[in-house]
């Protein structure tokens, strides 16, 4: 007796396995997708169409990291911040405040972490910038303050959305970034009020400008 052609013992391999695998599954529905698959097939032979991998950037949308847009803020955003931190430092000129250490050191760069850490960190900055200026929105700088704390709030939100959930670090990497985050978590403990204050504002564009724009860019942030 013949035997039968190679593309019909595949098929009836394929039928077998969809319906050992899902029971529930009946002989007419795994036909049917067996059929969709073959025409599937048959278009890419003849397109010549060859299937892409997705792209990392494309995993991160998927998951809800949108975060793109904060390449650069709009002038109104900047214009909010702007005057935050002018009137701020008009209500600072006759009132002394001293820090024990930086909390946000000159050469400090999220180009020194890995991609993947940077949202981290970036979300540790934006944490310990936000929980301070809501301690400063029942103040005088209350109403100047609205806007930014909106934006801020609405960047954090997205940052989060971008932290990976178990990481794999190297030995370098978990120490460029456990001295960046020890540093924000041990201020909150040991600095004043006027120190935390102070750090934030002068901070503030540098965050918005240079730091949120690297986390925005990926790994184009070199």
């Amino acid at each position: 007796m013949a035997a039968d052609p190679p593309q019909l013992q595949s098929s009836t391999w394929i039928i077998l396995l969809l319906t050992e695998r899902r029971p529930e599954m009946k002989l007419e529905k795994a036909v049917g997708c067996l059929l969709a698959l073959m025409q599937m097939a048959a278009m890419l032979t003849v397109t010549g169409a060859v299937p892409t991998p997705i792209p990392s950037g494309a995993l991160l949308d998927a998951r809800g990291c949108l975060i793109a847009q904060f390449k650069s803020l709009s002038p109104r955003e900047l214009q909010a911040f702007k005057t935050a931190k002018d009137t701020f430092e008009e209500s600072r000129l006759l009132k002394n405040w001293t820090c024990s250490s930086r909390l946000f050191p000159v050469t400090q760069d999220l180009r020194q972490l890995q991609v993947w850490e940077r949202p981290v960190a970036l979300e540790a900055e934006l944490s310990l910038t936000l929980k301070v200026l809501k301690t400063m929105a029942d103040s005088a700088l209350g109403a100047v303050l609205e806007q930014p704390l909106d934006t801020l709030g609405h960047i954090h939100s997205k940052i989060q959305a971008c932290i990976p959930a178990q990481p794999t670090v190297g030995p370098r990497s978990r120490g460029h970034l456990h001295r960046w985050l020890h540093r924000l978590q041990e201020a909150i403990k040991t600095e004043s009020r006027s120190c935390l204050e102070a750090s934030v504002m002068f901070n503030l564009f540098r965050l918005l400008t240079r730091d949120l724009k690297c986390v925005a860019s990926g790994d184009q942030c070199v």
